[in-house]
């Protein structure tokens, strides 16, 4: 086994091997199921993951995450908010692309960090102005990163990577079809 940067390289390869050849192997659902807790608190859990048709039930419960917002914006603060948690999908992503495609190049990591900021304006959530979004307005990230055997180059087509290949990022950039039924 050849791990870089804790990532297992060869498992990579053999995952685009395994995806190539069969194409099914790559199409994921994920799931999580979430539970109000009064106030403007949910706590959500992690459901089955489901590859290529086959339902793995061993995640399900697994993970709890709890939000509420800030009491700036009327929560209670007895957790970390919705948007924060767009930033930490976002910054989570990032390091998974990151990590893995320097792995696979054999680029060594010393250090990796991120800052993220998101912009929102209250004034679309609130209803007070229709031509405003409800949503983000503008995502900041600042990617603090040092290879000492890799230069300026690498480390920039990494971020270039990135970018093209983080999923969280394609989903915030690409926008994608959200379908919201009462059960």
């Amino acid at each position: 086994m050849t791990t870089i940067n804790g990532f297992d390289v060869a498992a990579l390869a053999e995952t685009v091997h395994a995806v190539t050849e069969e194409r099914r192997l790559g199409h994921v659902t994920l799931a999580v199921q979430g539970e109000w807790q009064g106030g403007l608190a949910v706590r959500s859990t992690t459901g089955a993951l489901t590859q290529g048709g086959v339902k793995d039930e061993s995640r399900a419960g697994k993970f709890v995450m709890e939000s509420d917002e800030p009491e700036a914006l009327l929560g209670g603060d007895t957790a970390v908010s919705p948007g924060e948690y767009v930033l930490q999908a976002l910054a989570g992503c990032y390091t998974v692309t990151l990590v893995a495609n320097a792995a696979a190049k054999g680029i060594e990591l010393q250090k990796y960090r991120l800052g993220l900021e998101a912009d929102f304006d209250l004034s679309g959530f609130l209803g007070i102005d229709q031509s405003v979004s409800p949503g983000v307005q503008e995502v900041r990230v600042t990617v603090d990163v040092e290879a000492p055997g890799a230069t300026r180059e690498e480390l920039e087509e990494l971020v270039k990577l990135v970018e093209q290949r983080s999923p969280i990022r394609d989903t915030l950039v690409r926008g994608v079809t959200v379908t919201t039924q009462l059960s």
